[in-house]
């Protein structure tokens, strides 16, 4: 049995869920409360949980980061949201030097059990100061765990996870996402949040992506299934830690990879994975790893120049062609 709704009622119904189950779990932000979230995930949520519980909080990244992280020392489960992931970098001290240290640098006698949401992504005509993705920025720092629920059944189903971390956790959610429909497992703890998922399973070439780009890259499968191309689709779900295992495992079998990822390409994410491969299985491959990434220039205002600067469908099947060699 499953349950249909969109990506946005999945998250409202997973920090719903913890706050009725657990009192020390509270939800603070900009614009959380009265507003209802900037995307409305927390719309409703002020008249039931009360202002002590839905706190709205001063333009100041840092200041209500750090008081999160105070909350969590406290034996608090907050659940901070930072309304797009280029504002976190408000916080980055927070985040870095705070959040992701303090249980290591205590010898595990302090946790900082810290869920901190966030947009992320272009596509929206919101130009160049708030259409970034940052994920790969923050997947480089010990400490955390990032995660990238793609899918609506992953939206409502890693938060849970992610308050029982001992770590502090930031979930990524592509903010394109939000209205897309997908059904919700009842077995919510067939979930996790450790590893990756074969979305699509092929065997020419692997396209391996996580959130928004997800979707970009089942129909570009779709697509090279038609020119006789069988493509294997990787959501990596979780960008920290990287789970290495199913990445190899299908690049093995295929022994082709095309990494898509809305990051720019100089310094990212995909970068990364490019390294993990060729470290691990460089004897199984036929051709060199290859990735699609956002064009090297800040995100443009114009939709058909912002198109023009993202991974897009038909991009993806013509490089994963060209990969392939057909």
């Amino acid at each position: 049995m499953s349950n249909r709704m969109t990506y946005r009622e999945a998250m409202r119904e997973a920090i719903w869920a913890a706050m009725s189950a657990d009192d020390r779990v509270f939800l603070m932000g900009e614009d959380v409360g009265h507003y209802g979230g900037c995307y409305a995930v927390s719309k409703g949520m002020l008249d039931e949980f009360g202002p002590e519980r839905v706190r709205d909080t001063p333009l100041s990244e840092s200041g209500f980061s750090g008081a999160g992280i105070g909350a969590a020392l406290g034996g608090m489960r907050p659940i901070v949201e930072i309304m797009t992931c280029n504002f976190a970098l408000l916080a980055l001290d927070q985040i870095m030097n705070s959040a992701a240290t303090l249980r290591h640098m205590s010898g595990g006698q302090f946790h900082v059990s810290l869920v901190i949401r966030m947009a992320t992504g272009a596509g929206r005509q919101l130009a160049a100061q708030h259409s970034h993705s940052l994920e790969g920025w923050f997947a480089h720092i010990p400490g955390l765990r990032i995660l990238a629920p793609a899918t609506v059944a992953d939206a409502r189903a890693m938060l849970p996870r992610a308050l029982e971390d001992p770590d502090p956790v930031l979930i990524f959610e592509n903010a394109l996402l939000y209205n897309r429909e997908g059904d919700v497992p009842e077995d919510l703890g067939a979930i996790d949040i450790d590893h990756a998922k074969v979305e699509r399973s092929g065997n020419d070439i692997s396209l391996i992506t996580y959130g928004g780009s997800l979707w970009k890259c089942l129909e570009a499968a779709e697509k090279l299934s038609a020119a006789g191309v069988s493509a294997e689709v990787i959501d990596l779900r979780v960008l920290r830690p990287l789970d290495d295992s199913t990445i190899m495992t299908s690049v093995a079998k295929t022994r082709r990879a095309l990494i898509v990822d809305e990051g720019w390409r100089s310094g990212s994410l995909s970068a990364e994975i490019m390294a993990r491969i060729m470290e691990q299985t460089f004897w199984t491959l036929d051709a060199p790893p290859t990735r699609l990434c956002s064009a090297e220039v800040p995100i443009p205002y114009a939709k058909h120049l912002e198109e023009a600067a993202l991974p897009q469908v038909d991009g993806i099947v013509e490089a994963a062609r060209k990969l392939a060699g057909t």
